[in-house]
This record gives structure tokens, C-alpha cells and sequence, in this order.
């Protein structure tokens, strides 16, 4: 295996294990999640099935940033757009941890969630893309 090809393997490989460890993550914290950005009055497993669904909307959402990315990853170069896909997962990852509470700022809390995971998601597809180059 050449060197270039072990650098790829290892930098695929670290991606696959963050992408793991957010859903792990997300999973774990569901609850927590749910008693934040949801309203106290509905049960628990309501407010659990939302936290489930804003996370499901942004995996969802990944094949789009895979198509917008991997186009500007074509015409301006994989490497470049690489580096800009992490610090667009960063920033909404950042933006998630910042967000006001259900208590704080009622129903604009969820769909600020809603908004900051979608943007995540959305740039999670191009490191697969730039495992090519």
C-alpha cells in the first residue's frame, strides 16, 4: 500500500468513527435533548420521538450536501472543499451546544435545533466523496 493510499485509509477511517460518534452521541443524549428543546407539558416519549425525528431530518439531509459538495468538490478541488465541509460540520455542531432552551425561547427552540442539525448534516457526505482523490 502506497503511503498516499494509507493516509486516505486513515482519514476515511477517522471520518467513519466521528459520523459513529455523533450518532452515538445524539442517541445517548436523546432524553436530554427532548426535556430541553421540547415542551414540558407533552410525555416523554413524544418529546423523545421529536428528538428522534430532527435527527432523522438531518440524516436525511445528507444526500443533498453530498451533491452540492461533491459538484464544488469537481470544479474547485476535493481538498479544498474538503476542509470547508469540516468547518461547516463544526459550526453547526458548535451552534447545537449554544442553542436557547424550550423555557427560554419556546417553539423556536426545537426548530432552531431542527435548523442547526439539518445544517450539519447536510455537509457530512463529502468526506465519502473526497476518499477518491
Amino acid at each position: 500500500m502506497k503511503p498516499s493510499e494509507a493516509r486516505t485509509l486513515l482519514l476515511a477511517s477517522i471520518v467513519g468513527a466521528l459520523e459513529f460518534y455523533d450518532f452515538v452521541i445524539f442517541v445517548f443524549f436523546t432524553s436530554v435533548i427532548a426535556r430541553i428543546f421540547f415542551p414540558p407539558y407533552l410525555p416523554e416519549w413524544v418529546r423523545q420521538v421529536q428528538s428522534f425525528g430532527i435527527f432523522a431530518a438531518g440524516y436525511f439531509a445528507r444526500p443533498l450536501g453530498g451533491m452540492v459538495l461533491a459538484h464544488f468538490g469537481d470544479t474547485r478541488g476535493r481538498k479544498r472543499v474538503f476542509a470547508t465541509s469540516v468547518l461547516l460540520m463544526a459550526l453547526p455542531t458548535l451552534t447545537i451546544g449554544l442553542l436557547p432552551t424550550f423555557a427560554s425561547v419556546g417553539i423556536a427552540a426545537p426548530l432552531l435545533l431542527l435548523r442547526a442539525e439539518y445544517s450539519c448534516k447536510t455537509t457530512r457526505r463529502l468526506p465519502k466523496l473526497c476518499e477518491r482523490r
